[in-house]
């Protein structure tokens, strides 16, 4: 099956698996303890029918599939400032700035852990190139879908595993986001230090299973133009599709720069495209109309198909391959993610530490989505700042880590500058954001972590 119609019916079949995926979240107990979520869960009964399982499906269905994660991503990030009041820096400071220096210092960290090991430990070991560390933030904090959009980037830089290993990263990452969270937040609440949840509340059922009864319900959109001009739905996908040709404007400009350049993926100028969109739209009187639920609901449908495609097209035969060394490196990441959790959130964070640190911590390991998802098990009715901060903490950081600029060129800049003086910037970054923390007073050096 060729052209548009093999295009089509290999996304009707995607969306089939990720049906199959909610059908397990909401019969299985054990993926309803562990929140896994139906992407994920779908995207593994399809890489199980795929051909380095049980090869039972036409191979033409995973050639479209490898494209969509790289594709779909440009949209995620260009709807990631869409309807949203961008507010002055100072705002964003005063509210944001703890939740930025612990951000920045996890984001950078897990270039130096990353780096650190790769150059002591799996250079030698397992002679794998120094860009190899790069693949562990990649995946962790971009996500499956900037993992695809590095493929060309890995290609040319002469590491053509990076992208499968970063993809599988990413799903190492969601996995440690939902089940290591999920996992610090029951024990959070045994041990008091949930604001809003008691050991009596505990996790609502209805947020296990992923159907939400008839009395919690909630509106997800909300209409701004007339269905008889234009479907909602239809003009805010155009604005989208504006924010990205933007972005495609700004990256024929950018490639023209080196070539070394030649490869730079699309997805962080679709989010400058949004960024601009979304400004010049506001004296335009044009932003009055834009619905932000509505764009979320753009994020969380081209998230969820993408995932499922990265996870149904991982090139399993490159992961084993690269085995060992991956695990290790998965190892490396996991551990520092939860000592940032554990022990640098009470002190950076002057209250709220449980529900600001889980909420990184999502972010950090699965992308801004898991982020949300923890935050809302924590605080579901957003009773703390932490969503507020959080947001204004993703404004500043967004477009330089977690699939940002620095994301995007940081094997550019492994090949250019070296390991070690990667390490030693990536260490700087920390040293720099962890004294404007403590000399802002935000960190504690003896904090209690019992909820006030």
């Amino acid at each position: 099956m060729e052209g548009l119609t093999g295009v089509f019916f290999s996304l009707c079949i995607l969306l089939l698996f990720l049906l199959m995926g909610k059908v397990l979240r909401a019969k299985v107990a054990l993926f309803q303890r562990i929140f896994l979520p139906a992407s994920i869960l779908g995207g593994f009964v399809a890489l199980l029918f795929g051909p380095y399982l049980l090869n039972v499906l036409p191979d033409f269905l995973y050639d479209t599939w490898t494209q969509i994660p790289g594709i779909l991503i440009s949209i995620v990030f260009a709807t990631l400032f869409l309807g949203v009041i961008i507010p002055g820096v100072r705002t964003m400071w005063t509210q944001g700035g703890s939740q930025l220096c612990f951000g920045m210092m996890v984001g950078s960290g897990q270039y130096l852990v990353a780096m650190l090991v790769t150059v002591l430990v799996l250079m030698p070991l397992f002679d794998v190139p120094p860009i190899f560390g790069t693949i562990l933030e990649i995946g962790f904090a971009g996500g499956h879908g900037t993992a695809a959009g590095m493929q060309q980037v890995f290609t040319e830089l002469g590491f053509p595993a990076g992208s499968a290993l970063a993809q599988m990263s990413a799903t190492v990452g969601i996995i440690t986001a939902v089940v290591g969270g999920v996992f610090y937040i029951n024990i959070a609440i045994r041990r008091g230090y949930c604001v809003n949840l008691s050991k009596e509340k505990g996790i609502p059922h209805y947020k296990k299973v992923g159907l939400i009864p008839e009395k919690d319900r909630f509106t997800s959109s909300r209409a701004t133009v007339a269905s008889e001009s234009i479907e909602p739905l239809a003009f805010h996908f155009a604005i989208v599709g504006l924010a990205i040709l933007v972005g495609w404007v700004l990256l024929a400009g950018i490639r023209q720069l080196h070539p070394m350049l030649a490869g730079f993926p699309l997805f962080p100028l679709a989010m400058v495209g949004g960024m601009i969109v979304q400004v010049l739209s506001v004296p335009l009187k044009v932003s009055q109309y834009y619905d932000r639920l509505t764009f979320e609901r753009i994020l969380g449908f081209s998230l969820d198909v993408l995932v499922v495609a990265a996870i149904a097209s991982i090139r399993l035969d490159l992961f084993i391959e690269n085995l060992w060394p991956f695990l290790i490196l998965m190892a490396v990441g996991i551990a520092w993610l939860f000592f940032a959790l554990i022990v640098l959130a009470p002190r950076m964070f002057p209250y709220n530490w449980l529900e600001r640190g889980v909420t990184e911590y999502g972010m950090q390991s699965g992308v801004t989505a898991m982020g949300l998802l923890l935050l809302r098990l924590v605080d579901p009715y957003y009773k703390t700042d932490t969503a507020q901060a959080f947001g204004f903490k993703q404004m500043l950081y967004e477009p330089f880590f977690g699939g940002g600029f620095i994301t995007a060129t940081a094997p550019f800049i492994v090949i250019g500058l070296g390991v070690w003086w990667s390490i030693w910037a990536s260490a700087a970054i920390m040293l720099v954001f962890g004294l404007i923390s403590f000399f802002s007073g935000w960190t504690r050096r003896n904090p209690t972590k019992k909820a006030r």
